[in-house]
């Protein structure tokens, strides 16, 4: 039977989450918002618009929002050329694919961005398709990206498996059915990860490779 592994990509197969975080924090400060970069660090996941919402709050001026997003997609973008995959990422997927799962990317990236996060990887054959921002309504930690991917993927979410890095990916898998496993390289702790519904976790792509065989992936 078909069997589908969705992804995330930022934090999770690509070492990128804290270059968001100093993107951020950068067009924060350049507006003229003081926000902590461990604040920041605990809403990277969200969609853009999400996440300065949960930043700035409710009654912030809306009409900046554009601005600011346009500011951190500009400082982000310095780091196209150079993105780091993180150790093994691109194995992972590989093997995967050989095992006959159908792998999925779930990402709010898109356009520039997607291009370079694929490029990092160097997987392209092993990636059956993508669900990019572009393609849902609501982000993360709405179901949609993920019920999006099993369709792409064909597949309904018993027999489908999401892999993430932060609460946000887990309360989206959870809500659209998956199984839920956890890494730890985007830099968000064990226990927030399991308290959000990762099934089982793991340190980072490597890891979940070498303990594939015992895996919910196996």
């Amino acid at each position: 039977m078909e069997r589908a592994a969705v992804f995330d990509v930022d934090g999770t197969l690509v070492d990128t989450n804290h270059l968001h975080v100093t993107a951020w924090w950068e067009a924060f400060r350049q507006a003229g918002h003081r926000v902590p970069m461990h604040a920041v660090h605990r809403a990277v996941g969200l969609p853009s618009s999400a996440l300065v919402a949960h930043l700035l709050g409710e009654d912030r001026d809306t009409g900046r929002d554009e601005e600011l997003s346009a500011a951190h997609k500009a400082l982000y973008g310095q780091y196209f050329d150079r993105l780091p995959a993180l150790p093994d990422a691109g194995r992972l997927l590989k093997r995967l694919h050989r095992d006959g799962w159908t792998v999925v990317l779930a990402t709010s990236a898109g356009g520039g961005e997607l291009s370079a996060l694929r490029r990092a990887l160097d997987a392209d054959e092993a990636i059956a398709a993508t669900a990019s921002a572009d393609d849902v309504a609501e982000g993360k930690p709405a179901a949609e990206p993920v019920e999006h991917a099993l369709e792409l993927a064909g597949v309904p979410a018993e027999r489908a498996v999401f892999v993430g890095d932060t609460v946000w990916d887990m309360r989206a898998g959870s809500r659209a059915g998956v199984r839920c496993v956890g890494v730890l390289c985007g830099g968000i702790p064990r226990t927030d990860l399991v308290e959000a519904g990762a099934d089982a976790v793991y340190d980072d792509p490597a890891g979940l490779l070498a303990a594939l065989p015992d895996s919910p992936l196996a």
